[in-house]
């Protein structure tokens, strides 16, 4: 512990490489829900299609977001 009450630095890239994996995750969650959403309702496409189109936007939104987070 340092002075200011906060842990030495050794630690830090464990917690860094899981606040990335989270965000990672919330971002391709994000994009496939809409994405399923925007399709179902919005274009009254099939369930099938949807699905598709869900999986498709959610791994690109997770390659993004795994770029942006190594940057």
């Amino acid at each position: 512990m340092t002075r200011n009450g906060t842990p030495p630095a050794s630690g830090q890239g464990r917690v860094s490489a899981m606040k990335n994996w989270r965000y990672i995750a919330m971002h391709t969650v994000a994009a496939a829900a809409f994405i399923f959403l925007l399709q179902r309702y919005a274009l009254s496409a099939t369930l099938e299609s949807s699905l598709l189109w869900a999986i498709t936007f959610g791994g690109c939104a997770a390659g993004l977001a795994y770029a942006q987070s190594n940057r």
